[in-house]
């Protein structure tokens, strides 16, 4: 999985006043900031973001006592690890990893309490590719068009983070995290990754060949898939129309077929625009799997 190209900005400099922060002391290959996205934007180009495997982000959130939408770390592949400068409730879920603080294994998917100046580490993902980080009283920068989410396409909102970054904190909620009611069922990343779609605006673009191929053949999830679109391998769509396509809306979950005929499934960085044909659409609540499929895994389309 290639990391998405982003800017390198710190989200608050070392050294900045911040009442409660989190030190970055590793970023792992691509580690954002993550809400619940800024939705009602697309008007002015401006797209959605927010946590790729958002029911994860929100366990996490609930695990925490922090309310579903607060901003989370979200890791790719590889995870990350920061120090926090004052006590702090942590869950990491989403991606499986092993969990340490200062080096002593700890609970994934489970609340655990941080020490000041301690290094919770969130490792590779041993199972699906992507780990979310929830802290008690949510992580705060400061709010990009309401919400404070990374959004790699159009640079707005936090940074990618970078070693030595320094994260605002919010204070936790009264009464602290919820208490345990014993292990909680994460989703595990899928063997098979299995797309409902919604068929147009532009499947007339094709030929009924190319529709029958795109709902029966053999899919894999290629390492070029990032936020903005999960990539295929497989057999190639072929066009019944070869003129240009004027630019038009593009929305979440839709599948945009260009030049080379690979399905691309457009994700939450995904462009407001664009002038490939489009030949489906996934419903959103099937996408929080394409989060957590590694490239090589088998997808297949079939009809919603």
């Amino acid at each position: 999985m290639i990391p998405d190209a982003g800017r390198h900005l710190r989200v608050v400099r070392p050294g900045a006043l911040a009442l409660r922060h989190l030190r970055v002391v590793r970023p792992g290959a691509l580690t954002t900031v993550q809400d619940a996205g800024r939705p009602g934007w697309a008007h002015l180009g401006v797209g959605r973001a927010g946590a790729l495997d958002a029911p994860a982000a929100r366990l996490a959130n609930r695990l925490v006592g922090n309310p579903p939408d607060a901003a989370v770390l979200e890791t790719t592949l590889t995870g990350c690890a920061v120090r926090p400068d004052r006590p702090v409730v942590a869950v990491v879920g989403g991606a499986g990893c092993r969990v340490t603080v200062d080096g002593r294994p700890v609970a994934w998917g489970a609340p655990v309490r941080v020490p000041a100046g301690a290094v919770l580490d969130a490792g590779p993902a041993g199972t699906g590719l992507r780990s979310y980080l929830a802290f008690a009283g949510g992580l705060v920068p400061d709010p990009e068009l309401g919400s404070r989410s990374a959004d790699l396409l159009s640079g707005i909102g936090p940074a990618p983070l970078s070693e030595g970054d320094e994260l605002p904190l919010g204070e936790p909620a009264s009464g602290g995290p919820p208490p345990s009611a014993g292990p909680v069922p994460w989703p595990g990343a899928p063997a098979e990754l299995v797309l409902p779609v919604h068929p147009g605006p532009r499947d007339d673009w094709f030929t009924e060949a190319a529709l029958r191929t795109l709902l029966t053949a053999a899919y894999r999830v290629s390492p070029n898939s990032n936020r903005i679109g999960l990539r295929t391998e497989g057999p190639p769509l072929e066009r019944s129309r070869t003129e240009e396509l004027r630019s038009e809306g593009m929305v979440l979950g839709a599948i945009q077929v260009p030049p080379d005929g690979l399905p691309v499934v457009f994700l939450n960085d995904h462009p407001t625009t664009g002038g490939y044909p489009v030949v489906g659409v996934v419903p959103e609540r099937a996408l929080a799997a394409a989060a957590q499929a590694v490239p090589g895994t088998r997808l297949r389309f079939v009809r919603a």
